[in-house]
């Protein structure tokens, strides 16, 4: 212990060079798992974060609500399922909004005819929606007070949504969403397009009776009903399109960095190591016992790296402190920090390894031939 933390004060620079460089690495790291859960979380928050534990979409929709069209027959037979408690009809589209008058934008309308399936679980301010007209918004896009008009087209009769509260994480597509009733969200539907004959319902919400499980409840509606796909709230979050996509994209890079921890630190402590290999030899030969010299090595690596790593989500938390970043939202995750703190420095140990060895392999009769230098 007292020859690692001699050395690292004798040699502050570089040991300090190699935490900064190990510290960037981790926020770097940090940083693009914030960015990964903020898409995520954007592509599919309204699901996951959405009161009913089940949700049906057509076998043919790909499980996005926007896609899927949901037939009066399997609506019925959904209903009449054993175990349904209660069902909601959905409708969801994208529509072309100004909000308080301002510039044109587009914006997610997610209607339900239950107040109580289909909506954001958690309000962060204001209140529920209880009134037709009324809306609960994406609080990364609207505050409560709020006035969206749906741009309407040809004849089409404008529709003014008040958002009366907001929830947070609940956005659908990477764009701003309300959550509102069904008959305003089919107004909006006729207000883009006056022309249409029906407006169609994209999927059902399904609250499943007391002491039923949410994922067989899934599977006995379909069976029951051949061309629903009914999934759990958080399978249709993890297999919404784009989802797998994004974790496989993030994922390589994660292991790119798990190959530059170890690299960087092993090669740097080899080259001490090597600078050092005369002195190492002398210890040795005046009686310094190998596992000392071990100890010491090992320690070298754990508190420069534990340094790094201090520094690392030090820098995670100062950028994520806002909470948002454009319209994406990003938030300081103590738990992503912990976990990735303890991977640098078990990938430190291991990237030492090398050094180690040529340690352990320290001959004292050297110091009597100059092997050793």
């Amino acid at each position: 212990m007292f020859l690692a933390f001699h050395e690292i004060r004798r040699g502050p620079v570089r040991f300090s060079l190699l935490a900064l460089a190990i510290g960037l690495l981790l926020f770097l790291v940090l940083f693009q798992q914030a960015i990964q859960n903020g898409l995520i979380t954007s592509f599919v928050g309204a699901l996951r974060n959405q009161s009913a534990p089940v949700v049906v979409f057509s076998l043919d929709g790909q499980r996005t609500l926007q896609g899927s069209t949901v037939s009066d027959d399997i609506d019925a037979k959904v209903r009449e399922v054993e175990g349904v408690d209660a069902v909601a009809r959905a409708g969801q589209g994208t529509f072309t909004v100004t909000i308080g008058g301002g510039d044109a934008t587009d914006a997610s309308i997610l209607g339900t005819d239950d107040p109580g399936l289909g909506r954001p679980s958690e309000l962060s301010g204001g209140r529920r929606a209880e009134a037709e007209g009324e809306a609960v918004g994406s609080e990364a896009d609207f505050e409560v007070g709020d006035e969206v008009s749906v741009v309407a087209s040809g004849d089409g009769e404008a529709v003014v949504l008040t958002v009366v509260g907001v929830a947070r994480d609940v956005q659908l597509s990477v764009e701003p969403t309300l959550f509102t009733d069904l008959a305003t969200y089919e107004a909006s539907v006729r207000a883009v397009n006056p022309q249409a004959p029906v407006v169609p319902v994209n999927g059902l919400f399904v609250r499943p009776a007391d002491g039923v499980d949410p994922a067989e409840l899934a599977d006995r509606i379909n069976e029951a009903a051949p061309d629903a796909d009914a999934v759990t709230r958080e399978e249709a979050a993890r297999t919404a399109p784009g989802v797998a996509q994004i974790r496989q994209s993030f994922q390589i890079i994660f292991a790119l960095y798990g190959m530059v921890v170890p690299l960087v630190t092993g090669l740097f402590f080899l080259i001490v190591t090597l600078q050092k290999a005369r002195s190492l030899t002398l210890l040795r030969a005046i009686g310094a016992r190998t596992g000392v010299l071990a100890t010491a090595l090992v320690t070298q690596v754990l508190a420069v790296t534990f340094l790094g790593v201090i520094v690392g989500i030090g820098l995670y938390r100062l950028v994520t402190s806002g909470g948002e970043l454009s319209s994406l939202t990003v938030r300081f995750d103590p738990a992503l920090a912990i976990g990735w703190g303890i991977g640098f420095l078990v990938l430190a140990v291991v990237g030492s390894l090398a050094s180690l060895r040529r340690v352990l392999r320290i001959d004292p009769m050297d110091a009597t031939t100059g092997a050793g230098t």
